[in-house]
Order: C-alpha cells, then sequence, then structure tokens
C-alpha cells in the first residue's frame, strides 16, 4: 500500500518510508492510499486470539513491505508481559449493561500513547533498514504530557535514533515532568518551552519543513522523523485497539457479532478518536465517535458548526495532554471527508496558518454531523465526574477520562442514544494525584510523587510499578528555551 501527503497527492510513499519520514516535507501528513475493509469472518478470526495476534493481522492490512512474521514479532515485544501489566493489553472494564470502559493505561508510562510508541521505534527500525537509510533517526517530539514520555521510553538506546522531546514549561503535571526528567537512554534529551502545547508543536513543525535545518543535519548524518501523531505509525497501532475492545465484548457476551457501538474518545490532538474513525471505515460496526474535549473547546465547537477556529482563550486545566487548540490530526480525517481532495485541505490548512480559523464545505459538514457528536466538561464537571465514578462504581478514574465519562453522559442525555458505548480511559489516576484525590474528597497532602502513597491508602488501587520507581530518581535533564529558539536546541543537540 502506498501513502501520501494531505496537502499533494502526488507524494506517494511506502508504508515502510511514510513511517520513517513521519511528516511528508510539505507539510502534509502521510495517509494510506486507501482505507483495507474488514468482514465479519475476519472479526470472528480474531475472537479468541492474543492481543499481539490481533495486532500483527490488523497492522498488516496496511504495511503490506512488512512480513507477517515482522509484525507478529513486533507486537510480542511491544506487548509483552514485561511491559504491560495485564495480558489482555488494553482491557474492557464493565460498568453497567451498556456501558464499558477501555483500559488504555496498563503500559511502562501508565498512558494511552504506550499502546503506540511500544511499537513505532520497531516500525522505524525496521524502516531504516528496508529503505537502506545510512543517516541516524532523530525524533522531533511535541508533548502535552505523555507522549515525551511514551516516545523516549520507547525510543531510548534504539540503534541509529536519537530522540528529543519539546514540552510546554508549566503545562504538564509534576508526575508527567518527572517521568520525562529523569528518563534513561543516552540518545534522549527533553526541553521545556516557554509557552503552551501548540507553541512547541508548531515550532517541532517548523522545523520539519525548514530546509536549511534538513540540510545541515543530513551533513552531520542526521534525518528528522516524528513520534506524534503526526506519524502513521503512530495512528495505526491504535486502530488495533478499538477493533480488540469490539472483538473482547463480542466473546464475552457483552454485543452480538454486527451489532453497533459508540466510542467516546477524550480529544486533544485528534489522533486517538481519528483511529476510531479508521475503525469504522474499515467495517468496524461503530455507530457514534463521541469526541470529548476539555475547557479547550475548539474541537466541539467544530464538530456542531463545521468552523475551526482557534483564536480562543487558552487553558490551562487539570487534563493537560487536552490543552490543546490546534488538533494537528484533524487534517486526515478532512482528507478522506473530502474524497481525498488535496487542494481543498491545502486551502483549509492555509487560512488556518494565515488568520487562525477556516470553514469546511457543506459536504464535510454533513459527513460529520452523521458520524460524530461533540461535547466538552469543564474543570468543576470533571472533579465531580471522578468521584461520581468512584462513589457509583467503586472504579477510580483519572482527569481525562472523566472528560470522556461526563461528556458521554452528556451524548446520552441530548440524544436518548441507547448504544453499548465505549469510553477510553487513557492514563492512569495515579499520573494526576493531587486532583484525583480532591475530587474523591482528600486534602492532597503533598504534591507530585510524594501523593502516590496517599492515593493508594485511600483506594487501595495498586501504584503503577513504573511510578512508583521514580522516587529519588534523579533529574537528568533541566533544559528551558523560548520558543523562537527550539532549532537552536536541535541543532546543538544534534552536534
Amino acid at each position: 500500500m502506498k501513502y501520501l501527503s494531505t496537502r499533494d497527492r502526488s507524494l506517494r510513499y511506502a508504508s515502510a518510508e511514510a513511517v520513517k519520514m513521519g511528516l511528508s516535507r510539505d507539510g502534509g501528513l502521510l495517509t494510506p492510499t486507501e482505507i483495507p475493509q474488514i468482514d465479519r469472518a475476519f472479526l470472528e478470526g480474531l475472537l479468541t486470539a492474543s492481543y499481539q495476534e490481533r495486532a500483527a493481522k490488523v497492522m498488516g492490512l496496511y504495511l503490506t513491505d512488512y512480513t507477517e512474521e515482522e509484525l507478529t514479532a513486533f507486537a510480542h515485544n511491544a506487548y509483552g508481559p514485561d511491559k504491560f501489566d495485564t495480558a489482555a493489553v488494553a482491557p474492557v472494564r464493565t460498568l453497567d449493561e451498556t456501558t464499558h470502559c477501555l483500559e488504555l493505561w496498563h503500559g511502562p508510562t501508565s498512558a494511552f500513547k504506550d499502546m503506540a510508541l511500544q511499537m513505532l521505534p520497531q516500525l522505524l527500525s525496521a524502516a531504516l533498514r528496508k529503505t537502506g537509510e545510512p543517516k541516524t533517526a532523530c525524533i522531533l517530539v511535541a508533548t502535552s504530557g505523555d507522549t515525551g514520555k511514551a516516545a523516549m521510553e520507547g525510543f531510548a538506546d534504539v540503534p541509529q535514533t536519537k530522540i528529543l522531546v519539546f514540552y510546554p514549561k508549566d503545562g504538564v503535571s509534576q508526575v508527567q515532568e518527572t517521568q520525562m526528567l529523569t528518563q534513561d537512554g543516552a540518545n534522549v534529551g527533553v526541553c521545556a518551552v516557554v509557552g503552551n502545547f501548540d507553541d512547541a508543536q508548531a515550532g517541532v513543525k517548523r522545523i520539519f519543513s525548514d530546509v536549511s535545518i534538513r540540510e545541515t543535519l543530513a551533513e552531520r548524518g542526521y534525518f528528522l522523523s516524528s513520534a506524534n501523531s503526526i506519524n502513521w505509525g503512530r495512528i495505526l497501532p491504535q486502530v488495533v485497539y478499538y477493533i480488540s475492545a469490539y472483538c473482547d465484548l463480542v466473546r464475552e457476551g457483552k454485543l452480538t457479532m454486527g451489532q453497533e457501538v459508540n466510542f467516546c474518545v477524550p480529544t486533544g490532538n485528534f489522533g486517538d478518536i481519528l483511529a476510531a474513525y479508521y475503525a469504522k471505515r474499515m467495517g468496524l460496526p461503530v455507530h457514534m465517535l463521541i469526541c470529548a474535549s476539555n475547557r479547550n473547546d475548539v474541537l466541539t465547537d467544530f464538530l456542531r458548526t463545521g468552523v475551526y477556529d482557534r483564536n480562543r482563550p487558552f487553558h490551562t486545566t487539570m487534563s493537560p495532554s487536552m490543552d490543546i487548540l490546534v488538533s494537528s490530526n484533524l487534517e486526515r480525517l478532512l482528507f478522506d471527508l473530502s474524497g481525498q481532495n488535496d487542494a481543498e485541505v491545502r486551502g483549509y490548512m492555509e487560512a488556518l496558518a494565515r488568520d487562525g480559523r477556516y470553514e469546511v464545505s457543506d459536504a464535510i459538514k454533513a459527513a460529520l454531523k452523521t458520524q460524530y457528536w461533540g461535547g466538552f466538561c469543564g474543570e468543576e464537571d470533571t472533579a465531580a465526574t471522578i468521584g461520581r465514578y468512584y462513589q457509583d462504581y467503586g472504579y477510580l478514574i483519572d482527569t481525562h477520562t472523566a472528560v470522556a465519562a461526563n461528556v458521554m453522559e452528556q451524548y446520552r442525555a441530548a440524544t436518548g442514544d441507547k448504544t453499548v458505548t465505549v469510553f477510553a480511559s487513557t492514563a492512569s489516576p495515579y499520573k494526576f494525584c493531587d486532583h484525583v484525590l480532591s475530587a474523591i474528597g482528600q486534602t492532597p497532602a503533598g504534591k507530585g510523587l510524594e501523593l502516590l502513597d496517599q492515593l493508594h491508602d485511600v483506594t487501595g488501587t495498586p501504584v503503577p510499578r513504573r511510578l512508583a520507581a521514580l522516587k529519588g530518581k534523579a533529574r537528568r535533564f533541566d533544559l528551558t528555551c523560548e520558543k523562537a529558539c527550539m532549532d537552536g536546541v536541535v541543532l546543538d543537540f544534534l552536534k
């Protein structure tokens, strides 16, 4: 299968090349030329399969220049017991007969980004071999909290790679920051950016598109790639867990094969819910995709009006991984809904860069209305939802998961839809101890890692072992830069 740029259909690459590049050189996102279709027989064949087997089968539909043996080995390496604390990898927790929670945080960094970022380094390493690439790949990452640590964990000491992460100063939780600043690995680096996530993301995209920087790095023996969800190698592994969740529900008798399901996803950069969209496009029986935002509600307004407008206040919230006003992966959705009209998508992106807003066509508006429902949840409601789910279900959820649960309830109240719904849980509550403790009626006795034991003592839920291991670990990094100076940090890192 070939991959083409959302902004120039004439640029086409094999899957290994697409994974290696991360972002098209014209600034567009690399996207498959077609969406493979699955049927009832395909899904039935996955019912008794392990998560690793499901991953190899689904990814093999898209990565046609990787062998089945390679993908199977990669899946066992990525999702084995040394990485994930449950054999199910992405277990589904049932709350009532029509409500289920897909837990995506059982990996090494206790966040859903592990689901893709334990796989991507293996895909990239294989891509370097397949394409005969002699240079070292430098992975540039902008993170709103979880991607940075998950990417560093995945790429630490991987041969022929270096990784540099930028995160917004004072814009991530203390646990998230500690995870990044204490990361092991001779090939990793991290830098705080004075600004918000959108500033960091824009800086990374600018560096990717800077010809002079690329030429300088090529002379030094490096090329740039990405571990953000702008890389197709990040999106594809996420498609797997929606298909896997459906198969689990059918296997356990919670759904009948062919019965439709809704997915509700806490959303920032749009990659996670985009993966659910691709699963639906492949033929998974999905009725509605519910896009849950926090107070940064740009996506809610877009899905309701067809107008994307980032010209609004930026809010720092208790769900920092969703504190985003420019959702990059929306570009892939627009490309698909427009019938792969690169000129139309390029026009939208140019308007966004120039004016900070764009309005999509009536055809795209109609398509959005039939497939998506958007809602947002403020800070008070986020906290109240955490408390309510703990009290009513004995189920402890983090701030991002609470946004999804709340918006799911909003959707049901607004529409009366009784379709079985799965909401995604994207992080362990232990990554946001202070807010979770407050939400369940406790007074945090400290901050950051100091609160791990308190949350455990109060709730009895186990502390993820990798988070517990952070206590007393030395900080390795202490670099901060202005957003205009990010290119200099990259050049210094790759001397």
